[in-house]
């Protein structure tokens, strides 16, 4: 395809997508009080509103995170679609029965944030030299915190299945991503910083420590997908 062509393909996904996640923000948005409360536990208190527009923002915020979470197989799914022009229609089976094991892996990773991440982190965050300090955050702070760990883990946790995915197809091989090792530990730091944008090495620690090793069970998926792919071939 052309460069206007492909533009245009773009586009048009990016129109789906955004479909997609309007209408998954539109439920979540139908759920988002009682979500609220429920990201509030671990915190354990009210959190405070500094500007007048700020309830309705995070209560948006929440809806936004649910939108996200209910679109992530369209999301996934166009994404894997652009990235990948040409195929085959076996080979679009194959993404399209690969994306509900995708959409759980994401929810386990969800799941694994909240259950595994969330808490020491708060803990950590709450308890930083109490004697210094009051605790008093505010709901722009939290939730950003909250919903940024929650959904890029969950990203994150889809990506070991992608792989695979893609090595099955023929477009990567584990050979390749053993030897970009350095290269992923860099970018599991970025990341890190991005989804916990602090300066503690605890917090960081605990959101790299998992994307490593995610990415050493892509290695592994990568080099059955290319088995399997070559066998199947």
């Amino acid at each position: 395809m052309s460069l206007l062509e492909h533009l245009q393909e773009l586009r048009d996904r990016l129109v789906k997508a955004s479909i997609g996640l309007a209408i998954g923000t539109g439920i979540g948005a139908l759920f988002a009080g009682t979500i609220f409360k429920y990201l509030l536990q671990p915190y354990g208190r009210e959190v405070q509103i500094l500007d007048p527009t700020g309830s309705v923002t995070n209560y948006f915020r929440v809806a936004l995170m649910m939108g996200g979470i209910i679109a992530i197989p369209l999301i996934t799914y166009q994404l894997l679609m652009f990235i990948l022009p040409g195929l085959t229609n076996r080979e679009r089976r194959i993404v399209l029965t690969a994306l509900p094991a995708i959409t759980l892996l994401f929810l386990v990773g969800v799941l694994f944030a909240w259950f595994m991440l969330i808490p020491p982190a708060l803990d950590f965050l709450a308890n930083f030299h109490s004697d210094i300090f009051t605790t008093q955050w505010t709901a722009d702070g939290y939730l950003g915190f909250i919903t940024s760990l929650l959904f890029w883990m969950g990203v994150a946790f889809e990506t070991p299945l992608i792989f695979f995915v893609l090595a099955f197809l023929g477009f990567v091989n584990s050979a390749l991503l053993r030897k970009n090792w350095r290269i992923a530990i860099v970018g599991a730091s970025i990341v890190a910083a991005v989804i916990t944008p602090t300066v503690d090495p605890v917090n960081m620690f605990l959101v790299m420590a998992p994307l490593l090793v995610l990415y050493l069970l892509s290695i592994v998926l990568a080099r059955v997908g290319t088995r399997l792919g070559s066998h199947t071939n």
